[in-house]
Parts: structure tokens; C-alpha cells; sequence
């Protein structure tokens, strides 16, 4: 008998500390939302959403800006297509027109997303925009302007070609200037990202003119 009633009180004990083992998982699990590691990932997921929208000044000015320079450019492109005579500068200025064509549509989400103005047509034709920050003073660097465009409007052939190579080239530069400042003061992820885009592909592609015009 003595034996079966401490093999019964044995049992009992398991029984009981098993059963406080399986309360203190448990409390310890509410404790950390239900998160085995104690952490809820609410909080993780809001932060990333909150920088993955997170701009400053600096990349809406870049948003604004990119967009009037980009569209100049494409106005330079369009006019290749039946004045130019080369079929590098017009194979050239219709991939400018495939690749910038996107990215102002990119560049005026972000701007609408954040609340901001983006340039108007009216403001393409100034080359800037009401409240714009531009660090030269007196505009985006590499636009040109009115009579430099009508210019390249009366042009054709071989004449059109070279000025709208040196035109682009300097058109180009500028814009890699502007990427270089949004990557070192943007802190926008894509924007940082479309700029770096830029500057590669806007490099390669001065590069390309420069040898068009027999420079190397």
C-alpha cells in the first residue's frame, strides 16, 4: 500500500508542475503579443511603410526639377525624328524619349503622393516653377533656352546633328549634376535610386555623343 500511495503522490507532482510549466509558456507568450520572440511586427511593418514614404525638401525639389528638364529633352528628341540626318542621333534621341517619357510620370506620382505641385506646361516653357529651389540662382543647370530652342527648330541635317549633339551634351551633364545632389542630400529611397539611374545611364550616353561628334 505504501508504495502505491508514493507512486500516486509522485504522479500527482508531475502532474502539477507540468501543469505550471504549460501557464508560464503561456503567460509568457501573451506577453509578447504572440510573437515567440516577445515582439509584436506591427510596429516593424509601420516602419517600414513610414520610410518608405519618408521625403524632404530635397526630393521635391529634385521631382519638380527632373520633370521640366526631362521634358525639354524630350522636345529635343521629337524634333530629330524629321530633321536630323544622322541614324545615331536619331536612334539616340528616340531611346531618350523611351526612357524619360516614364520616369516624369514616376516623378509626378511621387509628387502627387506627397502632396506636392507638379510643373505645369506653362512652367516647362519658363524652365521653372513657382516656390522651386534651385541652388545655381538662376535655373536648372543645362536647360537651354528660348532662342537656343528655336535654334534647334530651324535647323536640319548636319547642322541640326551637331547642335543638337552639343545641345544634349550639355543638357545631359546638367542632369547628372541635379542626380548628384539628390543622391547626397535625397533621402527618398526611390528617388535616390532613379538618380542613380540616371547618372549611369546619362553618362553612358554623353559618352555615345561625344563620339558621334568625332570628339573620341
Amino acid at each position: 500500500m505504501r508504495n502505491t500511495r508514493t507512486l500516486t503522490h509522485r504522479a500527482a507532482l508531475t502532474a502539477a508542475a507540468v501543469t505550471a510549466a504549460l501557464v508560464l509558456a503561456a503567460c509568457g507568450n501573451d506577453s509578447g503579443g504572440g510573437d515567440p520572440g516577445g515582439h509584436s511586427s506591427a510596429p516593424s511593418s509601420t516602419s517600414a511603410d513610414a520610410a518608405a514614404g519618408a521625403h524632404n525638401a530635397q526630393d521635391v525639389s529634385f521631382a519638380q526639377g527632373m520633370i521640366l528638364h526631362h521634358r525639354q529633352a524630350l522636345e529635343m528628341a521629337e524634333l530629330a525624328a524629321d530633321r536630323a540626318s544622322s541614324a545615331g542621333v536619331k536612334g539616340l534621341a528616340s531611346r531618350i524619349e523611351k526612357a524619360q517619357g516614364p520616369e516624369i510620370r514616376t516623378l509626378g506620382g511621387w509628387l502627387t503622393s506627397w502632396g506636392e505641385d507638379a510643373p505645369t506646361s506653362s512652367d516647362s516653357t519658363t524652365g521653372s516653377m513657382p516656390g522651386m529651389d534651385h541652388s545655381a540662382g538662376s535655373g536648372m543647370p543645362g536647360m537651354m533656352d528660348g532662342s537656343d530652342m528655336d535654334e534647334l527648330a530651324k535647323a536640319s541635317g548636319t547642322d541640326f546633328d551637331t547642335m543638337f549633339l552639343t545641345m544634349m551634351i550639355d543638357h545631359h551633364e546638367g542632369a547628372v549634376a541635379m542626380a548628384t545632389t539628390e543622391k547626397s542630400k535625397g533621402v527618398h529611397g526611390p528617388a535616390t535610386s532613379l538618380a542613380d539611374d540616371i547618372i549611369t545611364a546619362q553618362t553612358a550616353e554623353i559618352a555615345e555623343m561625344n563620339k558621334l561628334l568625332g570628339r573620341s
